[in-house]
């Protein structure tokens, strides 16, 4: 019997001329959505690569300097495009993805797409994530509001139940029939889309990309579920197909655009961030004097004279090193301490909009959605931290090589110290690699509860709408 129904609801929705339309431009939304974003990501994937080896071909073929000059010439770190990040771009477009890794200064990704685009594309480009987050919710809802309605108002539910039917399994019957059109939107979409990706990017294929598009597929499934539940509940509780529309119109309007803009401006007001120019002068004012090219800054005179006490000299000149590699790095590790600090602060404030982001889960299922997509993809707060973390160690650690070699190869008051190719090829190339899908996952404890929550919720509300029913 619930075949017969879901068979007979798919025959009525592929008979509607309107919904041949609509599923058609959506499918064809999805597909350019898929193209756009798969071509991005392959151009993007090529430049990226061609710019790691043209970075580390300047850093090896700079010539013969002064190691401390070497770090100050400085190189890029990438952070690489995951192969999922062409279906959800997440934070990337406004965050950055390189940083520039110098002497003394920690600095904060750059380059972002969003600074370089039309007003229209910082409102957002469009993607497949998109598409699946805020517009097929609307096709959901759009062939569920008239799912019992427009039976009550023809009459024909009382007739149905009147033949014995049981509400439940026409209500089961109804939500098959409406997974089977979704199905018929995405499945050929889906299809070319998957082929498209493996004849176009071949390199984007493989276990660790498939272990993460299976929990970022369930995750877009159960959005969707909750969708099919609730307009099926809202169209058995109310009595008319107008009363019906209006109230899921309202639901999806506020959940996709109001909640999240509200809840980003709660979050900034909650746990603010500062300015750029603030930050940086809080920072210039902490390394006044203390970068460790002061000779007469308190700290370089107290490690002097602990360094002389040390091995038993009067003077720096007599030291088995040159101090004024100690002093470079002493000064290197008083700014590491300060950015410790600050960038501390600023990651505290971030990770408290995304708590408030993750709770605000509650009111808007599109939150939780978009929290797991983004980390699946490899582009959501967590993956760029992990990757400022991991940068921030290869440059302390490049700077410390280089001011040890003025240390250890020259002596005091060298001034004309140069150090040749062997010192830059014993400098690893950086090749950052992100952590793997349960990293990811344990990052989204929080919004997997919710939107399993959100599904649980939308089932319950559909079960009692359905056994409080009434054919008229």
């Amino acid at each position: 019997m619930i075949y017969t129904i879901a068979r007979k609801e798919w025959l009525e929705r592929l008979r509607d001329g309107q919904f041949r339309v609509v599923s058609v431009a959506m499918a064809l939304m999805l597909l350019l959505a898929f193209a756009m974003s798969l071509s991005q990501w392959k151009a993007a994937h090529i430049e990226q690569r061609r710019a790691q080896d043209r970075d580390r071909e300047q850093w090896l073929n700079q010539g013969s300097r002064n190691p401390h000059s070497a770090a100050h010439f400085g190189i890029y770190a990438f952070k690489p495009h995951l192969p999922l990040s062409f279906i959800d771009p997440g934070l990337d477009p406004y965050t950055g993805s390189v940083i520039w890794v110098e002497a003394h200064y920690q600095n904060p990704a750059r380059f972002r797409p969003s600074e370089e685009g039309t007003a229209l594309q910082r409102f957002g480009q469009l993607t497949p994530a998109m598409v699946l987050q805020w517009f097929l919710p609307l096709l959901i809802l759009l062939l569920t509001f008239s799912a019992f309605t427009s039976e009550k108002e023809q009459g024909t539910l009382r007739l149905t139940l009147a033949l014995g039917v049981p509400p439940r399994k026409l209500a089961a019957g109804k939500a098959l029939g409406v997974a089977a059109a979704i199905g018929f939107v995405l499945m050929p979409a889906a299809l070319l889309a998957a082929l498209a990706a493996v004849f176009t990017a071949p390199e984007a294929m493989n276990t660790e990309t498939l272990f993460r598009l299976l929990p970022m597929l369930f995750a877009y499934a159960v959005y969707l579920a909750v969708y099919v539940f609730l307009g099926l509940a809202v169209s058995a509780f109310s009595s008319s197909s107008r009363t019906s529309l209006a109230l899921l119109l309202g639901f999806w309007t506020v959940a996709t655009f109001v909640v999240p803009r509200v809840i980003a401006d709660t979050a900034e007001a909650a746990h603010p961030s500062p300015l750029a120019s603030d930050f940086w002068r809080e920072i210039a004012v902490g390394m006044r004097g203390a970068d460790g090219h002061s000779e007469n800054d308190k700290r370089i005179l107290e490690l002097k004279r602990q360094t002389m006490q040390k091995y038993g000299v009067a003077s720096a000149k007599d030291l088995p090193m040159n101090f004024e590699g100690l002093r470079l790095q002493a000064g290197e590790e008083h700014g590491n301490e300060l950015f410790d600090e600050y960038y501390g602060k600023l990651w505290s404030a971030y990770k408290g909009q995304e708590r408030l982001h993750h709770f605000a889960s509650l009111v808007s299922p599109l939150l939780a959605l978009r929290s797991i997509s983004m980390s699946m993809a490899g582009t959501d707060l967590a993956h760029l931290g992990d990757f400022s973390r991991e940068t921030e160690l290869y440059r302390r650690s490049l700077n410390k090589a280089m001011n040890l070699n003025v240390a250890n190869r020259s002596r005091m008051g060298e001034y004309y110290y140069f150090a040749d190719r062997s010192l830059w090829e014993s400098i690893p190339a950086y090749r950052y690699s992100s952590p793997g899908v349960g990293w990811a996952l344990q990052h989204q404890v929080l919004p997997a509860a919710i939107l399993l929550a959100w599904l649980l919720m939308s089932f319950a509300a559909f079960q009692f709408s359905i056994h409080r029913m009434r054919p008229a």
